[in-house]
């Protein structure tokens, strides 16, 4: 057999099958079958002498009992290589491979996860995740909750702030020595494949050991990951490196991979969560959870049509998603699923201040006749849209005020500015609420916005409120829950109208977001350029009454935004130079994932470090970057270039090559290097978010834009303009 065979497991229905010829044929026919057919396997346990010379009348009964159960544990351990959710017809029981009341083996995880990296087709990878937990569900449901926190590579809800995300430098020096190799040929390695979960996987497969460990279970793997989560202190990092190589030393297969890729944080291997809620919802709806063994449904949609099916399992799909919009926690969602099914989740989940929801996102736009073709005759309201972070502000019960980010993180601690005027600006009849809004740096003085990175220089956790220096005002433009019920189903002009009746306006303090109704293109167009004079992004369109409902947490097309970098004549372009590059991870390993640009000073004929860029590129692009940049890479910076050592690329470039680059804005910078001094005395610019648009080959290196020209770029920003020539953000650190 060749090795890729030799991996091959025996799905459970094989296994089943051998058992009852075995039944009819006598015991020690069994044990020839396994003998001849696992012997030449590497991952199968070598059967007693005695039993290869086929001679098991010799075993008491007790030693019998003894080899059977290393034969199949044997078997077992060697069945999960092969094991396959993505087969066409898969059966959740015949085809998996542990049995009923066994704990998930964390290969069959990796072996999912193999299946999904290999194949870049959402519906297909969907469908192999689901295969996995209608297996888990009818086989070990209690491991439903586990087998979902790995997909997603979460330890817990969002808001509860458990991250993982392990350096990569205890992750070597675990991976270093449980395998024994060289720390420096590691690392050396992991440069070379740009990812450090394949360089785990073929240490790993070298690895010899006199006794083998048990084997991993999906839930043993999971409990190690949060123990490791929760650890600090100074002996932690020791702590870690135990934990890691004693998961290490127990993987088979590709286990290694995704065990490393979890503990840095990014499994990489392209399932978000919507994919995964999909699966989930498709999982237990065609194999619903079930008290009795085997249970009367395997696959509920197998009499339906293709098309009724897909609209069935989309159907239900949605309600698992506004649940979870609502209620983002699986501790409290699974449950539910496995005891009551999909169709009662909204009646035991529902929307509770406290628990933030998943913010609803806008669709990018590119101008307002797009804007104009999308909504056609539905009514929509266009509103300013704010440069600050989004706050979805929480009133409980009991009067306590929380408030969280996008990203569902709980910032109360950095905002208690906030936290004590909402009480004041809430009427009497609001018992509780959940807000969304935006806290925006403000200007008391000038009673104006000021810049995003004037926000960011505030403290993020624990600030005294009697320390603050950056002051901010809450722009509200939505409310999602008022007194026990919730609001998310309602369209947003009826949601609107609450807000503006649950809450009083207070200059500086707390305002509703500015907004238009209006269907006049010119109009929407000065609205626009007069949201970008009042220091915004631009506008956020939305409907008002047609499907005008808080969607799901995507980018919906009932939310769109139109931004100043979108509109035509608006944020000039730059020529930089190219003199780093950033090794590619994921799917950009084996070539440049990124890399680091500058601008030209003339004064000083120097290259000045501006920005790293990873966007714009097309596949083909990075390929040709990549040929005709790796015939001018330096074995170290040129004396005339200033680059802070906290940007240094992976790879020095000589500059060679200017291209056109385009970005949303300009900020002060403690990093990069491009017109320090010219702005301010110890901070250079860089650009935010810049994104590659074409190689300039008419342009020689020294012809790039320059570190004056950035300057004037940075002051010429209309947002910059509204603070004065007297303004100094060193007053904010």
């Amino acid at each position: 057999m060749d090795e890729a065979k030799e991996e091959k497991c025996t799905p459970n229905r094989v296994i089943k099958k051998r058992d009852e010829e075995e039944e009819k044929r006598g015991g020690s026919a069994k044990k020839t079958v396994i003998s001849s057919f696992f012997a030449p396997r590497k991952a199968a346990v070598k059967l007693e002498k005695s039993e290869e010379k086929n001679e098991p009348e010799k075993l008491s009964s007790g030693e019998k009992a003894e080899e059977k159960k290393k034969s199949e544990k044997g078997v077992e351990s060697a069945n999960q290589g092969q094991y396959d959710p993505s087969k066409a017809h898969y059966h959740p029981i015949d085809d998996a491979c542990w049995r009923r009341g066994q704990r998930v083996p964390y290969l069959a995880v990796a072996r999912t996860f193999e299946k999904i990296e290999e194949d870049s087709g959402r519906l297909r990878n969907i469908e192999t995740l689901s295969n996995l937990l209608r297996s888990v569900i009818l086989l070990s449901p209690e491991d439903l909750l586990c087998c979902v926190y790995l997909c997603l590579n979460q330890l817990g809800p969002a808001y509860q702030g458990l991250e993982l995300g392990t350096g990569e430098t205890v992750l070597m020096k675990a991976v270093a020595q449980a395998t024994g190799r060289q720390l420096d040929k590691i690392k050396a390695e992991a440069q070379e494949k740009g990812d450090l979960g394949l360089v785990a996987e073929s240490s790993r497969s070298n690895q010899r050991m006199m006794f083998a460990p048990a084997n991993l279970t999906a839930v043993g793997v999971f409990t190690k990951l949060k123990e490791i989560g929760s650890m600090s202190g100074n002996s932690a990092m020791n702590k870690k490196i135990d934990i890691i190589k004693g998961l290490f030393v127990a993987c088979r297969f590709s286990e290694a991979r995704y065990i490393v890729r979890s503990l840095a944080g990014k499994l990489r291997i392209g399932l978000a969560e919507q994919s995964v809620l999909a699966a989930l919802s498709q999982a237990v709806c065609l194999s619903p959870p079930a008290a009795e063994f085997p249970p009367a449904v395997i696959d509920a949609g197998k009499v339906m049509s293709t098309e009724s099916r897909r609209a069935w399992l989309e159907e239900k799909a949605l309600i698992l998603k506004q649940t979870y919009c609502e209620m983002p926690n699986y501790d409290v969602i699974i449950p539910v699923l496995l005891k009551e099914g999909i169709d009662e989740l909204p009646h035991h989940c529902r929307l509770t201040p406290g628990v933030p929801l998943r913010p609803m996102l806008a669709h990018p736009t590119k101008g307002v006749g797009e804007v104009m073709k999308r909504f056609d005759e539905a009514a929509f309201t266009c509103e300013y849209k704010y440069d600050g972070e989004r706050a979805q502000i929480h009133i409980v019960e009991n009067g306590e005020v929380r408030i969280f980010s996008r990203n569902q993180e709980d910032n109360t601690s950095k905002y208690p500015d906030i936290t004590s005027r909402i009480p004041q600006v809430k009427r009497e009849s609001v018992r509780s609420c959940v807000l969304d809004a935006e806290a925006v740096a403000w200007d008391r003085e000038k009673k104006q916005i000021q810049p995003f990175q004037v926000l960011t220089t505030r403290k993020r956790k624990d600030v005294d409120a009697s320390e603050i220096k950056v002051q901010v005002c809450v722009y509200a433009f939505d409310l999602l829950y008022l007194n026990g019920e919730s609001l998310v189903r309602e369209p947003l002009s009826k949601r609107r109208a609450l807000l503006r009746e649950s809450f009083v306006e207070k200059e500086g303090e707390f305002v509703f977001a500015r907004s238009l109704d209006s269907d006049n293109t010119e109009t929407i167009a000065e609205f626009l350029e007069q949201s970008i004079r009042d220091s915004c992004e631009g506008l956020m369109v939305k409907t008002l009454e047609k499907d005008a409902t808080y969607e799901i947490a995507k980018r919906s097309h009932n939310w769109l935004k139109l931004k100043k970098d979108y509109l035509e004549g608006v944020g000039d372009t730059v020529d930089l130079c190219v003199v780093g590059a950033y090794l590619g991870k994921g799917k950009r390993a084996g070539s440049y994932g990124g890399f680091l640009l500058a601008c030209y000073d003339e004064d000083n004929e120097e290259f000045q470090s501006v920005c790293k860029i990873g966007t714009g590129f097309k596949d083909e692009d990075l390929e040709q970057h990549y040929n005709f940049l790796k015939e001018h890479i330096l074995p170290k910076p040129r004396p005339y270039y200033r680059v802070d050592q906290s940007a240094e690329p992976d790879v020095w470039l000589d500059a060679v090559q200017v291209w056109e680059v385009k970005c949303a804005d300009l900020s002060l910078s403690p990093v990069y290097k491009a017109a320090m001094g010219l702005v301010d005395p110890e901070k250079g610019i860089s650009l935010r978010f810049p994104r590659f648009l074409r190689v300039r080959d008419d342009k020689k290196p020294e012809d790039a834009t320059t570190g004056a020209q950035i300057a004037d770029l940075y002051r010429k920003q209309q947002q910059i303009q509204n603070q004065g020539e007297k303004t100094d953000l060193e007053d904010y650190y």
